[in-house]
């Protein structure tokens, strides 16, 4: 699996563990965590978006392309007081409404 820029600070097993104490088939389980993966990269890089000029969205798009993390983070503590609290907290944020919705999903069956 690709390593993101935010990998060092933002995990997911806790949801990919919930996911598997489900009844699922082992595609299916794959397929769910993939899913929970693609939101967390999206909801980050909304919140990342929103704290960027023009200009430097293009250039943290740019360089995200070309899987420059190191460049990344640069990037993003220059232009973005407290970038690493805000990316954790979108991810807490999303995961707890993943862990209940996985919990609302046990529990109707």
């Amino acid at each position: 699996m690709k390593q993101h820029f935010y990998s060092h600070i933002v995990e997911s097993s806790s949801v990919s563990l919930a996911l598997g104490e489900m009844d699922l088939t082992p595609d299916e389980r794959k397929h769910l965590v993939d899913l929970v993966e693609h939101n967390l990269h999206h909801a980050i890089l909304d919140a990342v978006l929103s704290e960027l000029s023009d200009k430097d969205k293009q250039e943290f798009l740019e360089l995200l392309a070309n899987d420059e993390n190191d460049k990344v983070w640069e990037l993003l503590t220059s232009r973005v007081d407290h970038i690493e609290d805000k990316i954790k907290q979108t991810a807490d944020d999303l995961k707890k409404e993943m862990h209940k919705d996985i919990q609302d999903s046990k529990n109707k069956k």
